[in-house]
């Protein structure tokens, strides 16, 4: 049977040495009871102020904990680690690279909801998961489902974004069968994962709400000057490339 890992990390900042001190997890399996996981984990990296900043997390926190390899989470992850089981995360491949930099060798099949809600939801105004939270009603849902699986939701909180994201799983496979009703939701979003996002808005810089081919035709060095100068996700890599060809 399917199963479905749904994650996320908190970590000791963004850099290339930085490792996990917080993962929450749930894990799916048809009609069985969701299994949560919420651990933190010690680490010799020192934990960044400006990570403590967004997730509160202390190196008092953590300083008897196990390491990552030790968590419940990680056994669990590792015994499921194949093909037919599904891995989501929003921002999918942030968090993949943290569980590699442990060791991890991926087999899942994997769905990142951040690039999924950007195909399904072109029009959002910002696809983060907290915004995402709101502008889609999410928050009405989940003080319900939080005390079903009894989980404490906070920003920035591991356990508590795996939660929201589980509802924006339901609402993008929804959008799926709306959008695409001929085709199986999950094999859906694994094929939207798979793609890269054209994008339609700028959402940061000068130019930002205006339409990205409006200001190709526009400006089209601001473009190639982007691309020259800044650190891009692939999907906008991928939209400028696009419209400079």
């Amino acid at each position: 049977m399917k199963k479905f890992l749904l994650f996320d990390t908190e970590t000791t900042g963004n850099g290339t040495e930085d490792r996990i001190i917080q993962v929450g997890g749930i894990l799916l399996e048809n009609s069985n009871t969701p299994i949560v996981y919420d651990e933190l984990c010690s680490t010799q990296k020192e934990i960044s102020f400006e990570a403590m900043a967004v997730h509160h997390i202390t190196p008092e926190d953590i300083k008897d904990k196990p390491p990552f390899e030790k968590s419940d989470f990680y056994s669990m992850l590792l015994e499921n680690n194949d093909v037919s089981n599904f891995l989501i995360a929003h921002n999918i491949s942030f968090d993949l690279s943290m569980l590699e930099k442990e060791g991890f060798e991926n087999n899942y099949t994997l769905v990142d909801t951040l690039r999924c809600a950007k195909h399904l939801l072109p029009d959002a105004r910002s696809h983060a998961l907290q915004h995402l939270r709101y502008s889609l009603g999410l928050y009405k849902e989940e003080k319900e489902e939080a005390q079903k699986l009894n989980i404490t939701i906070k920003a920035h909180d591991a356990i508590g974004d795996v939660l929201v994201m589980k509802l924006l799983l339901t609402k993008l496979k929804e959008k799926v069968m709306e959008q695409y009703p001929n085709e199986n939701p999950m094999n859906k979003l694994t094929e939207l994962t798979n793609t890269p996002v054209l994008l339609k808005n700028f959402k940061f810089g000068k130019y930002k709400d205006r339409l990205i081919e409006e200001v190709a035709r526009e400006d089209g060095g601001y473009l190639a000057w982007m691309l020259k100068s800044l650190e891009l996700d692939e999907d906008m890599q991928y939209t400028l490339k696009l419209y400079i060809n």
